[in-house]
C-alpha cells in the first residue's frame, strides 16, 4: 500500500463558511508555508481562489513542495434553483485542478445540506422528520450523477463526502446514496463519528466504494454539549468539536491500521476544523497540524 498523507487550509482555519466572512481568516501564503514545512505531501484547494488562481496557485504549490489533492465542491443537490451555482463552483474548481497541473486531483462533491440540519448536527440518521422525501433524494442523486459526469468529461474523478449537517450524513442515509449512484465515497472518520457511526466498520462495510480518506478526530462531550444547548454545526466548530488527532474519542489507531491492513493506496487528508476567534490563533493552529503530522508518522507509519 501506498499512503500520501496532506492537510487542508480549514485546519488552519480557512473554509466555505469562514472566507468571505467576519472571521478572522489567514493570509493563503502563510497557510501553504505552514503545510509544507509541517512535513505534509499535498494540500485541498480550500474555497476556490483562495489559494491564487492560474500560474500563482501553481508556483505557490510548487514553492512549498505541495501536491493538490481535492477541492470541496459543495451543492444543493435537493435544490433545483442551486445548481447552476453550483455547477459554476465545481468548473471553477476543475479550472484551479488544470492550472496547478493536478490531474490525479479529486472533487470532492458533498450536499450543502439545509437550515434544519445546520441547526441539528449529527442528528441526520435519527430524526426522520430531518431526512429528504423520496421526490428530493431522487433529485439529489441525479443532481449527484449530473455533477459527476461533468467532472469525468473533464477528466477528473469525483468522490462523495458524507458530511454533518448535510442530508447525506446518517448511517442510512449514507447505505441509501451508495446503493442508488456508482460515485466513490470519501470516509471521514470524524464525520462518520458525529453520525453515530463506527469509522472502523465503516472502511471494512464499504471498502470496495472508498476513494479517498480524511483523518478528523472529535471530542464527544463537545458534541453533546451542543446537542443539549440546541446550538447548530457553527457552534461545533466553535467550541472545538474537532480536535488534535489522538486527543478525541475516535478509535484512530484502529482506524489506521485497519485501512493498513485494506491495502489503501492514495490519499489521507488530515483535517481538523476550525474557526479562528483571532488571528493570534493561527500560531496555535500550526503547532496543532505539525503534532497531527507527528501523530500519524508515529502511530501508522506514514
Amino acid at each position: 500500500m501506498t499512503v500520501s498523507v496532506a492537510n487542508a487550509p480549514l485546519s488552519y482555519g480557512a473554509f466555505e463558511i469562514t472566507v468571505g466572512s467576519d472571521f478572522p481568516v489567514p493570509d493563503p501564503q502563510r497557510v501553504l508555508a505552514e503545510i509544507g514545512s509541517a512535513g505534509y505531501a499535498g494540500t485541498d484547494l480550500g474555497p476556490p481562489g483562495y489559494f491564487g488562481e492560474g500560474d500563482v496557485l501553481r508556483e505557490r504549490l510548487e514553492r512549498n513542495g505541495l501536491a493538490l489533492v481535492g477541492g470541496f465542491v459543495p451543492i444543493g443537490f435537493s435544490e433545483p434553483d442551486q445548481w447552476d451555482q453550483g455547477v459554476a463552483g465545481l468548473l471553477h474548481t476543475l479550472d484551479l485542478f488544470d492550472a496547478a497541473g493536478a490531474k490525479g486531483a479529486r472533487p470532492v462533491l458533498c450536499d450543502a445540506g439545509g437550515p434544519e440540519r445546520l441547526a441539528n448536527p449529527g442528528r441526520g440518521g435519527e430524526d426522520p422528520s430531518l431526512a429528504l422525501d423520496d421526490r428530493r433524494w431522487r433529485l439529489l442523486v441525479d443532481n449527484v450523477e449530473r455533477a459527476a459526469e461533468v467532472a469525468r468529461e473533464r477528466g477528473y474523478e469525483p468522490v462523495f463526502h458524507h458530511h454533518t449537517a448535510t442530508y447525506v450524513e446518517g448511517l442510512p442515509e449514507i447505505e441509501r446514496f451508495l446503493a442508488d449512484t456508482d460515485v466513490a465515497l470519501l470516509l471521514d472518520s470524524g464525520h462518520l463519528a458525529i453520525a453515530s457511526g463506527d469509522p472502523i466498520v465503516g472502511l471494512r462495510d464499504w471498502r470496495d466504494r472508498i476513494g479517498a480518506i480524511h483523518l478528523k478526530d472529535i471530542r464527544m462531550s463537545v458534541l453533546e454539549g451542543v446537542r443539549a444547548d440546541r446550538v447548530g454545526m457553527l457552534a461545533a466548530w466553535q467550541r472545538g468539536v474537532f480536535c488534535a488527532l489522538g486527543a478525541g474519542d475516535v478509535d484512530l489507531d484502529g482506524f489506521c491500521a485497519e485501512l493498513s491492513t485494506g491495502g489503501f493506496d492514495g490519499w489521507v487528508v488530515i483535517e481538523q476544523d476550525r474557526v479562528l476567534g483571532s488571528e493570534s490563533e493561527l500560531d496555535d493552529a500550526a503547532r496543532e497540524q505539525a503534532g497531527n503530522r507527528q501523530w500519524i508518522r508515529s502511530h501508522a507509519g506514514w
